[in-house]
């Protein structure tokens, strides 16, 4: 199994030439050319996790240096057992020593295929617990093996934590709902099709950050109108951006920002 350096999503071998997620539009590859990883020298050169509790509930798992695009995982704990969401790009005993002492895992998840990140190799370390795929992103797999499910719409991993497909960024991107989160008034874990952006007040929908690719008018709200039928307050970015309160606001609010730019309500500004 081998990483690619840039996004650190895992590929079994042989490897393609360059890494398929990566030379599509909403990505990139480096000028340095295409580069692949192991855990194993990742280990060796000191490769880190750490782990950090953001409420009672959920711990945020992240790599010291970052991994590929490197995105904080949030582990979801629930009285019947956890969600692995959003995978970073490496492992090890540290993390998941954090992992097994809250409880068994249910699943592993990802909001896309950007953050698929090393699932599987995930799922064999955690006893070969369910990893669950979007159907509409089944060609970006790039690692198959026994504990990969699909599914659509919306999954249901225990009682108040659901998986919600929004599309958008990707056509299987999706969301977490944790009912029980923010003390009982809902949280939702997002991915880059609903981006808390760095103001902590407002919130993005792109299909590429990188290369600025704006999502539509249409799909911005069509994602704040299915969210909207949700009970939540705050809001957890891939990368531990937060909306802290009035989330549910703010992803309407911002919705309808989005669309008028793109429409060009604002254009006398310009």
């Amino acid at each position: 199994m081998l990483i690619c350096a840039a996004c650190a999503v895992e590929r079994d071998e042989p490897t393609p030439d360059d890494c398929p997620i990566c030379t599509d539009e909403r990505q990139y590859v480096s000028q340095d050319g295409q580069q692949w990883l192991t855990l194993d020298a990742l280990a060796q050169q000191g490769q880190q996790t750490i782990v950090q509790e953001n409420e009672p509930g959920l711990f945020g798992i992240r790599t010291e240096p970052k991994v590929g695009i490197g995105q904080t995982s949030q582990l979801v704990v629930t009285g019947w057992g956890s969600l692995l969401w959003d995978p970073v790009g490496y492992v090890d005993e540290h993390a998941l020593q954090a992992v097994r002492e809250r409880g068994p895992v249910l699943a592993v998840a990802a909001s896309h295929p950007h953050m698929f990140g090393v699932q599987v190799e995930w799922s064999h370390r955690l006893g070969g617990v369910p990893v669950l795929i979007a159907e509409a992103d089944r060609r970006w797999v790039g690692r198959n093996d026994p504990a990969i499910e699909y599914w659509s719409g919306s999954r249901t991993i225990t009682e108040g934590l659901t998986l919600h497909q929004t599309g958008g960024h990707f056509p299987g991107s999706a969301v977490v709902h944790w009912a029980a989160g923010a003390a009982g008034k809902g949280v939702l874990l997002t991915g880059d099709s609903v981006y808390p952006n760095p103001d902590r007040r407002s919130i993005a929908f792109m299909r590429s950050y990188p290369n600025h690719l704006p999502l539509s008018a249409s799909v911005a709200m069509r994602i704040a109108q299915q969210l909207g039928e949700l009970g939540f307050d705050r809001i957890y970015g891939n990368f531990n951006n937060v909306i802290a309160s009035g989330a549910k606001a703010v992803l309407q609010d911002s919705a309808q920002r989005h669309a008028a730019w793109v429409r060009g309500d604002f254009d006398h500004l310009t």
